[in-house]
């Protein structure tokens, strides 16, 4: 598929970046790329995130271990770790003289809010040609994340991101079709699994036939695979940092 829409082209090739350059983002265009993710909407103007940019070789070869070994941690030009943030919240509340009880709202509220600013801050840094990757393994152990970067209560680190310039270019993984997820008027449960038939076939010529791949599988095959995945517990962590979901 091919537009007139630089946007909307560079939005269509994205791609996970692995292996990076030498060649350092340098800090004017670290800021560009948060100035950016700061105007993301946001929940009732509450900005309820945070970003940590981890430049210390020690603290990135430690969460890269905790990811489960993910060197791009330590090799890539930046490391930022987004976090939820409703300390910053709190503080503007209590400055007035109020008080707020952290509920499950809030905490959506703050996970969502990082979320959106991270993806823009991913759009921007592809558009100076750089590339990304989230790092969702940083929640592998989310409460030692959370003491290393010292959070303070209410706050905690959602996933991480890796910027720099690509040292390769990594094949566009397929999507699932369309009509799969946009719903006209009411969700369409019956449907459903014959666009995943479909998808699987689509899936299958991907990871057959993808750089240096030799890999036999479908989608469906590799969603059942990681439902056997050790679950990550974050329940208890959470309440530590103050967060409440008792409604």
């Amino acid at each position: 598929m091919t537009t007139a829409n630089e946007t909307i082209e560079r939005l269509l090739r994205h791609r996970s970046v692995r292996r990076f350059t030498d060649e350092p983002v340098g800090r004017e265009r670290l800021e560009l790329i948060i100035r950016s993710a700061q105007m993301a909407s946001t929940s009732s103007n509450m900005q309820a995130y945070s970003v940590i940019a981890v430049d210390d070789p020690d603290k990135r070869c430690q969460i890269a271990e905790w990811a489960g070994g993910q060197r791009h941690v330590e090799q890539a030009p930046v490391f930022l770790v987004w976090c939820a943030d409703l300390y910053r919240f709190g503080e503007a509340v209590r400055m007035y003289g109020g008080s707020f009880e952290p509920t499950l709202e809030y905490f959506i509220v703050s996970t969502v809010d990082a979320a959106l600013a991270a993806q823009n801050a991913a759009v921007a840094a592809e558009s100076l040609g750089l590339g990304i990757v989230y790092i969702g393994g940083i929640r592998n152990r989310l409460s030692d994340v959370a003491e290393l970067l010292q959070v303070p209560p209410l706050v905690y680190p959602v996933f991480g991101m890796c910027i720099g310039v690509p040292a390769d270019d990594p094949d566009i993984r397929p999507r699932l079709p369309l009509e799969a997820v946009l719903h006209r008027e009411a969700y369409d449960a019956a449907g459903q699994e014959a666009y995943i038939r479909q998808y699987d076939e689509t899936y299958r010529q991907y990871a057959a036939g993808r750089k240096g791949g030799t890999k036999q599988t479908t989608w469906s095959r590799d969603m059942e695979a990681r439902t056997r995945y050790p679950s990550r517990r974050h329940g208890e962590v959470l309440r530590r940092q103050g967060f409440r979901f008792e409604e």
